[in-house]
């Protein structure tokens, strides 16, 4: 971006944009935290959803809690991770019974933190 200046030497100001407008494209990679409350644990649903996210390319963690409820972290590009949710919200395993699913922190990252996708132990 260069904005020129009206005094008598016309010089000119560029600026280098560094940091592109923020847009959802399918290359734009997101990242959030998941909580998933129901008939979540005991029903293979920390696997189901390990084979899920990686056949989805998405890249994260999932855990079960002491309070029944199964955890997560989910990183990739924004629809493959709409998706995701969509499944963990509606779907799940075969004999999950999925009652709400919370997603908090969405946001917008640069790169992965995460090498693949693991089912955690607590």
């Amino acid at each position: 971006v260069c904005l020129t200046t009206s005094s008598a030497t016309h010089t000119a100001l560029c600026v280098i944009e560094l940091y592109p407008k923020l847009t959802m494209s399918s290359s734009t990679l997101v990242g959030l935290h998941f909580e998933i409350y129901g008939k979540v644990q005991g029903v293979s649903f920390r696997n189901y959803t390990q084979s899920k996210a990686g056949a989805l390319g998405i890249r994260g963690w999932v855990m079960n809690t002491k309070e029944g409820t199964v955890v997560g972290d989910l990183e990739g590009p924004s629809p493959k991770v709409d998706e995701m949710k969509n499944w963990l919200q509606s779907v799940g395993s075969p004999s999950s019974r999925i009652d709400r699913a919370q997603f908090t922190n969405e946001r917008q990252i640069g790169y992965y933190s995460f090498e693949g996708f693991d089912v955690r132990r607590r």
